[in-house]
């Protein structure tokens, strides 16, 4: 049995752990383009969300206040393993009735923010570490709707900046990603080019 959700995630999932697993240690303290996230603090977060987002597929309550250090012996396979149970999680249509009694929204918003995350981070952490990155089209196309949905309550929480500025040139050494993927990394207020020019 499968959601659209878990379905999503699946389609999802593995381009992010193929980036996570091309991370070596002694890149932990580069810059990404989440502003004051390190690679090493960008990695703990994401391992975070796949972790809890499991127990909010089942409509229990986390504590986002725990930040254990998930970068210890194995954690790339680890990282492959809780992901799985992340698709697993949200792979019974109950998981998408009604809403998070601990975050107040839909579990399909819920469900949704599980695959931005992972989408988008995956493109941050590839960035960061030099690694080229190409997320699933069909989770960058319902992602869209998400991001325009939360846009305005995540800015005034600060979990996305403004849009930037369209950049007059393309810096010749940065990535440019597609153009779904620019706009959709433009809303949460990523700039595409990243890293700007110095």
């Amino acid at each position: 049995m499968t959601t659209q959700t878990s379905d999503l995630l699946a389609a999802a999932a593995p381009r992010t752990v193929a980036v996570v697993r091309g991370i070596a240690d002694d890149q932990f303290d580069l810059p990404t383009p989440c502003r004051d996230y390190l690679v090493r603090d960008l990695l703990n977060h994401l391992f975070e969300v796949v972790v809890n987002f499991q127990d909010l597929a089942n409509k229990r309550q986390v504590e986002w206040a725990d930040k254990p250090d998930h970068l210890t012996d194995g954690w790339q396979d680890r990282f492959k393993t809780e992901t799985d149970k992340l698709i697993g999680a949200w792979s019974d249509p109950s998981t998408l009735e009604g809403v998070s009694p601990g975050m107040g929204l839909p579990q399909t918003v819920i469900g949704g923010m599980a695959l931005l995350d992972l989408t988008v981070h995956g493109w941050d952490l590839a960035v960061a570490t030099g690694q080229a990155y190409q997320p699933a089209p069909e989770a960058v196309a319902e992602l869209h709707g998400l991001v325009e949905q939360l846009g305005p309550t995540a800015r005034k929480m600060g979990v996305f900046a403004d849009p930037p500025p369209t950049p007059a040139a393309t810096p010749a050494a940065a990535q440019t990603p597609p153009p779904d993927l620019a706009r959709l990394l433009t809303q949460t207020g990523r700039t595409p080019t990243w890293p700007p020019t110095p």
